[in-house]
């Protein structure tokens, strides 16, 4: 159970960011961010150090990204998932969601099966892979009706490898420090490219982008 410090810690951020949290949200959520600082003192999950702004960045930008996604029944791939978000905190703001999380290196790949299973998360898994192999397997080609991305760099390679796991139609999340759009967005197969702030510091943003397929 989380601390009550952190419970308080987390509505004052939450209030701060205009974010409603009810009670079945916000206790996972504290379990998650929990476990994930348990294994960041192991292994190297996040440089984030100042807890408001981890509560922040890690839960509150997640939750508040999950409006952007489809109210009905949908498949999201996260990429480069790391320490879990924002992968985690959207599938737990969206429960109607399956949930599939890239991540290349073995060790945090385990911590995000660790954190599928303490959390009881349904439907939700992870590959141990690197997106452009991923992209290349059958199994996974247009399966996917959104994929979030944060802290990866997106360039033509990427976008291609979007395009083929994306189904057509579905969209791309990019978490971004400003409102600025890649520039090979303009060049690619997705359209109706918009860009949404996060949070009232305005260092956050959220692209959102249409697969044309």
């Amino acid at each position: 159970m989380a601390s009550r410090a952190l419970e308080v810690r987390l509505a004052r951020r939450a209030k701060r960011a205009g974010v409603t949290l009810s009670a079945s949200l916000a206790g996972p959520l504290l379990a998650y961010f929990e476990l994930l600082q348990r294994w960041n003192r192991r292994i190297n999950l996040t440089a984030l150090t100042d807890e408001d702004e981890a509560i922040d960045r890690l839960l509150l930008e997640p939750v508040l990204a999950a409006t952007c996604l489809p109210a009905k029944t949908f498949s999201l791939l996260d990429v480069g998932s790391g320490g879990g978000s924002p992968a985690i905190p959207l599938k737990l703001a969206a429960p109607h969601a399956s949930l599939v999380m890239v991540e290349a290196r073995s060790r945090k790949a385990a911590f995000l099966r660790e954190a599928v299973r303490a959390l009881g998360l349904e439907r939700a898994s992870v590959e141990t892979a690197r997106l452009e192999n991923l992209a290349l397997n059958p199994e996974f080609q247009s399966m996917f009706s959104a994929v979030s991305v944060r802290a990866v760099r997106i360039g033509v390679p990427e976008l291609g490898a979007f395009g083929r796991v994306l189904q057509p139609g579905g969209c791309i999340l990019l978490f971004l420090p400003s409102s600025a759009v890649p520039g090979e967005i303009s060049t690619s197969d997705f359209t109706n490219v918009a860009v949404h702030p996060l949070l009232p510091a305005g260092r956050s943003f959220l692209l959102k982008a249409t697969f044309a397929g």
